[in-house]
This record gives structure tokens, C-alpha cells and sequence, in this order.
């Protein structure tokens, strides 16, 4: 594609193309407590088998 010759300085690729970008979220046990079913079966409809498993194991 022609660029008027801003290639130059401008790339379609940034630093932000090259970065893992994550979301890390805690509950106290009371707040896990009333959703552990819900975050069970949303990670099983998801395929995240070990993750439903890990609410689980803590409600036992």
C-alpha cells in the first residue's frame, strides 16, 4: 500500500502487539462464596476444566 512516505514513522506494529496483557481479580472467601457456582459453570463452558475444579475443591 502506498504510504506517502510516512512508513517511515508510523508502523502498523506497536509495543502493545508484543505484550501479554492480564487480568488477575480477588475474592474473599464470603464474596467467592455466593458466585462459586456461577465462576463453575462459566469455566466449564469455557473448557477450563482446572479452573471450575479449583472453586469446587474450596467449597467441599
Amino acid at each position: 500500500l502506498p504510504t506517502n512516505g510516512t512508513a517511515k514513522f508510523f508502523s502498523p506494529l506497536s509495543v502493545d502487539d508484543f505484550i501479554k496483557k492480564s487480568s488477575v481479580i480477588c475474592y474473599s472467601k464470603e464474596a467467592l462464596e455466593s458466585v462459586h457456582e456461577d465462576v463453575e459453570v462459566f469455566a466449564k463452558s469455557e473448557g477450563l476444566t482446572a479452573h471450575a475444579n479449583s472453586v469446587a475443591v474450596r467449597f467441599k
